[in-house]
């Protein structure tokens, strides 16, 4: 029987996306706090993102952080657009730890542009990693859920952005705002299992998918050469409170929070994590 401690001590966590960034945080804070996290990633780009994604190493980073901060990591490569692979990696990485408990459906991806000007392909693919993976992700894991009888939490990686328009990101925005639907829908179908739904929904947070060359240009036109230090005040100025962004630790402890029986009575519910970016 396990000795540990703390706020979801002895469950165990699937995380999507976590080679790095929120993925990486949201495995190292429930590892922290009690849980095994079974943590997956593409480790691949993606031709219609123009940014780099996680590695293989980046992955094996992630599983020496979780071991540092007690737990155990179980590490599978897996596209979230492919069911038969996601569903794979879900199936031996519940074989592995022995039971399932938090879903963390986090991988996405962004690929700024005008709405009329994305090609088929990149319109295709920001879709299908935010949203249908997301799909992908639960049907992969309810079954393990379900088979557990102790109830669950599944933790939908949203955005500000889907809880209102931003100009070119339509897609992204499209995405997200469908994570927020497919939240509430889940969030029906299974209360009868005591498996509680929510999302999160950040504003900018400092990880690679907003800390990049693209976005910088598109928050900075005027400028030739944008960098971190030009988008920090325009991203402020989005903001009520008076930072630039927010950190993906600040998004895993709502993480947390939602898998934690200190939510036990809170399902259905878009947690905006945004700074004050929402307020009108």
């Amino acid at each position: 029987m396990s000795t540990r401690t703390g706020r979801v001590a002895g469950l165990v966590a699937l995380v999507t996306g976590a080679a790095r960034g929120q993925g990486r945080s949201h495995a190292v804070r429930l590892a922290e706090e009690g849980a095994d996290v079974i943590v997956v990633d593409v480790c691949a780009d993606l031709p219609e993102v123009p940014y780099p994604l996680g590695t293989r190493a980046d992955l094996e980073d992630t599983v020496a952080a979780v071991e540092e901060a007690g737990g155990t990591a179980i590490a599978r490569v897996a596209d979230v657009r492919d069911g038969a692979a996601l569903r794979e990696a879900v199936d031996d990485g519940v074989g592995a730890l022995g039971r399932l408990d938090v879903v963390c459906a986090n991988a996405g991806v962004n690929a700024p542009g005008p709405a009329h000007e994305l090609s088929e392909e990149t319109w295709q693919c920001v879709v299908d990693v935010d949203l249908s993976g997301t799909w992908r992700t639960v049907a992969a894991s309810v079954p393990h859920l379900r088979a557990g009888g102790r109830g669950g939490s599944i933790v939908l990686t949203s955005s500000a952005a889907g809880l209102t328009g931003y100009a070119n990101i339509a897609h992204y925005t499209a995405a997200k705002h469908g994570v927020n639907g497919l939240m509430k829908t889940l969030a029906q179908e299974l209360a009868a299992d005591r498996i509680r739904v929510n999302s999160v929904n950040p504003t900018q947070v400092d990880t690679p998918m907003i800390m990049n060359d693209p976005m910088y240009a598109l928050f900075c036109p005027d400028l030739e050469h944008p960098g971190r230090e030009d988008f920090a005040p325009v991203s402020q100025a989005m903001n009520a409170l008076p930072v630039p962004w927010v950190e993906a630790s600040d998004i895993s402890d709502a993480v947390l929070f939602l898998a934690s029986p200190e939510s036990r009575y809170i399902s259905g519910v878009a947690l905006p994590v945004d700074a004050g970016v929402l307020v009108k």
